[in-house]
């Protein structure tokens, strides 16, 4: 038989890469890096955005009883809360080493808190030390704030002072919402005859409250830190988290510690008028 030769096979035309391809590849690996650069300088926060998110989508899950162990260092310690933390069972949250709490009683010039009236009331009964709170709208008056505040806290003596709360940052002017802050703090003070305090978060206060109201008692949150940057001096409660469990609660809650004894967070309660002595 005639021997065969083998035909070498013709070469298999490689198809040019396409440029749109190298493009997303390296649009792709942009994408990564960045994200990574991302991650690492905002991990602390991203993480608490993940933290809160499994919370709320776990909601249903909860049963009230989680507890997030105390801070050390501290003795006093304190939540505070809105309506958002739904029901509260408040002979439970005082079983747990509860000291005090601050509750939402109003925001802006209109809103007042649909369980405003009955923490109030629940929290007293509990044995807990009481006070109220304000959500300050910076673009609003800070005289019909007031008004709002002083129409729905009956805040009498044996209660601690109030609070107004000042972190919104979707204002105009910084001048304009520092003038009207002050406001709300001058005509709560004269009407309850105690000097309010002040609450805020860390960055915004050296942004925009620092070197203004030192004169007042201030309230700072402050978190993953070991203890806020801000001199002991400057703050008497520290609020260290958002996202903290008490026992009579189903959710999160902010938790907070006094700066003193238990003694010296008494001393701050609105006093007894004294007691006009008797002519004979």
């Amino acid at each position: 038989m005639p021997r065969l030769h083998s035909t070498p096979a013709a070469p298999v035309a490689r198809l040019p890469r396409r440029p749109a391809a190298r493009w997303l590849t390296a649009a792709l690996l942009l994408s990564l890096l960045g994200a990574g650069v991302y991650y690492a300088r905002h991990t602390v926060q991203l993480n608490r955005y993940a933290r809160r998110t499994w919370a709320t989508l776990t909601h249903g899950g909860l049963t009230g009883r989680e507890k997030t162990p105390l801070l050390a260092g501290f003795s006093v310690h304190g939540i505070d809360v809105s309506a958002y933390q739904g029901h509260i069972d408040w002979p439970e949250v005082a079983r747990h080493a509860v000291r005090f709490a601050f509750i939402k009683a109003s925001e802006g010039v209109r809103l007042q808190d649909p369980r405003f009236a009955r923490n109030w009331r629940e929290a007293q009964a509990a044995g807990i030390c009481r006070g109220a709170y304000h959500y300050f709208s910076p673009n609003r008056s800070g005289a019909e704030q007031a008004r709002l505040f002083i129409r729905t806290v009956p805040l009498g003596p044996g209660d601690l002072p109030p609070v107004l709360d000042v972190e919104a940052g979707q204002f105009h002017d910084v001048a304009v919402m520092r003038r009207e802050v002050a406001t709300w703090l001058r005509l709560v003070e004269a009407h309850y005859g105690v000097r309010p305090i002040v609450y805020s978060n860390h960055g915004f206060y050296r942004r925009h409250l620092a070197g203004h109201f030192d004169e007042y008692p201030l309230w700072l949150a402050h978190y993953e830190v070991e203890r806020p940057t801000l001199p002991a001096g400057k703050w008497i409660i520290w609020q260290h988290s958002d996202e903290a469990y008490v026992p009579g609660i189903r959710g999160t809650v902010d938790f907070n510690v006094f700066q003193g004894s238990y003694a010296a967070l008494l001393a701050l309660r609105v006093p007894t008028p004294a007691t006009a002595p008797a002519h004979r």
